[in-house]
């Protein structure tokens, strides 16, 4: 947290989510239009507010106020995809735009007010710039901090410095933007953020929990974070690269998604959270788009998500805008696409361990664990090490409770081994050279993905058919004599195969004959739903394990 809020410059469009519906839809703004989200209010036309409607409102009584209400439902992406021009046209004359939500964004106020010849001439230019550019009408407030900037845009006032904590006392606690806890505070004789501010931090934290201790800094004006917090290490960033270009907006909503999963997945196994969202994206052609989105909580996988697709259809629907405004749609299609944690934040819980955090709990069980091991043995309690490896069952070592955990074999599952010069094994793909640089190769003849849920202790015999009854077996060159069609393990009932892949081959240590091992997998799909890893080893076929 900050004590020191940057000098804040945050361009606001009122009633944005009408406005979208104008752009997007077609929905005249200037008529009574009101946007709901489960079933209530949450933006109004100024001609429906003249009528009563109000934000909060249930759809029937908005439409009792106003019978000639038009109704629009919430749509997070089309208010996102209208807001791109705005954004773009604000770039031609700053940099470091932040998107806060889809109709305001905000900019460190210092850059803007030395070039543009002050804070208020700073703020009537960007004002008239996005009017001209987008035809779309937006106040501008600079104050301390992105908070009293949001609220000064709303009244379109530049906050002299070192004025925000005067400016905010007298706003209501409404202006906090939580609802349930306005509602709490009046009810104790709290009405303005002035004394709501004046209350003990201790006690606000003890009273209304870590939310309301972060409404308390912003009401003392004091944000919770800077507007441009440090750069994350530079392998937190996660890029995807595409053979073919994607020009439509449902195949870049696909990709994003499992960007985004890999963006959060990373992030999570360093106990960090994003909180500022870096979008780059590059065109076959060579052109470059990129766009920051900030959030005020946590970025989940999902929030993530949201804010690619979001921005990825709003530069592939080429939405102009009103009067034509930039950007226009990207001259070719999408070959590679880039997410970066501008802002990230340590995140204790995203990496709670099985008896959860460091403390009582995790020294209980250790203490248990230790003593059921005390009465059966070491071995009575092991945990799972996963190193390299071909098979799953190669890859996972158990090590008794408290012993080091290092994997038998370097690496994990799909990294680790050499070639025969170096003391290695050979198998399907082998004879690429080692990769003796600063990482350790791949296994050759590893498993693709996923891994089975199972692996069996010992494999079970079986037998494979093809449809006319007879075996199927493997020639010495991978050739499969016929089609599996129906496989057998010991001694029950036949089961019909509906898909199969294969044969991954491995012939490990091929030159110590007394260690020599020659086989082939595959994997089945059989009738009832079950998949299951095959290999085929001096003509028996063997189940090794089970997938989920």
């Amino acid at each position: 947290m900050t004590d020191s809020p940057i000098r804040t410059l945050l361009l606001w469009c009122p009633d944005w989510p009408v406005l979208a519906a104008e752009i997007v839809d077609g929905v005249p703004a200037t008529g009574p239009v009101a946007v709901l989200h489960a079933n209530r209010v949450v933006a109004c036309s100024e001609r429906a507010r003249a009528e009563g409607v109000r934000r909060g409102l249930r759809k029937r009584e908005a439409q009792g106020r106003c019978p000639q209400l038009t109704v629009v439902e919430y749509d997070p992406g089309r208010d996102a995809r209208a807001f791109e021009p705005v954004v773009a046209a604000l770039e031609e004359l700053v940099a470091g735009v932040e998107v806060v939500r889809p109709g305001a964004c905000a900019v460190a106020a210092r850059g803007p007010s030395r070039y543009l010849g002050g804070e208020e001439a700073a703020a009537e230019r960007l004002i008239e710039h996005v009017a001209q550019s987008c035809l779309v009408e937006s106040q501008v407030g600079i104050a301390d901090g992105v908070f009293a900037a949001g609220l000064a845009a709303r009244a379109g006032r530049v906050v002299e410095p070192g004025g925000t904590q005067a400016f905010l006392a007298g706003m209501p606690v409404e202006a906090l933007g939580r609802s349930a806890l306005a509602d709490l505070l009046r009810r104790l004789g709290v009405r303005t953020l002035g004394d709501f501010a004046a209350l003990p931090a201790g006690d606000v934290l003890a009273r209304f929990g870590f939310d309301g201790a972060l409404a308390h800094r912003l009401a003392a004006g004091r944000d919770h974070r800077p507007l441009a917090v440090r750069q994350p290490p530079a392998d937190l960033t996660v890029t995807s690269t595409y053979d073919e270009p994607i020009d439509r907006v449902d195949a870049a909503a696909f990709a994003g998604r499992a960007l985004a999963e890999q963006l959060h997945d990373r992030l999570a196994g360093y106990g960090l959270a994003c909180t500022r969202l870096g979008i780059e994206a590059v065109t076959e052609h060579g052109q470059e788009l990129h766009r920051v989105w900030r959030h005020d909580g946590l970025l989940t996988a999902a929030a993530i998500a949201d804010r690619v697709r979001w921005q990825l259809d709003g530069w592939l629907s080429g939405s102009n805008g009103r009067a034509g405004a930039r950007p226009a749609r990207p001259t070719a299609g999408i070959i590679r696409l880039r997410l970066i944690p501008d802002g990230v934040l340590a995140q204790a819980g995203l990496q709670t361990g099985l008896w959860g955090e460091t403390g009582e709990e995790r020294e209980r069980a250790h203490r248990a664990l230790s003593r059921v091991q005390g009465i059966l043995g070491p071995e009575a309690v092991v945990t799972a090490v996963l190193g390299g490896g071909r098979s799953p069952a190669d890859q996972v070592r158990l090590v008794p409770w408290g012993d080091e955990r290092l994997p038998v074999r370097p690496g994990p599952p799909a990294v680790a081994g050499t070639d025969p010069a170096t003391g290695g094994d050979r198998a399907g793909g082998a004879g690429r050279p080692a990769d003796r640089g600063g990482g350790v190769p791949p296994w050759p003849g590893r498993l693709p993905p996923p891994a089975p849920a199972v692996v069996l202790p010992s494999p079970l015999a079986a037998t494979v058919h093809d449809a006319a009854g007879e075996p199927v077996v493997i020639s010495a060159r991978l050739a499969v004599s016929a089609v599996p069609a129906r496989l057998v393990v010991g001694t029950g009932r036949p089961a019909e195969i509906v898909g199969w892949a294969g044969p991954w081959p491995v012939d490990e240590r091929w030159w110590a004959p007394a260690e020599a091992r020659r086989r082939a997998r595959f994997q089945v799909s059989l009738a009832d739903g079950t998949a299951l890893l095959l290999a085929v080893e001096s003509g028996q076929w063997l189940v090794e394990a089970i997938y989920d």
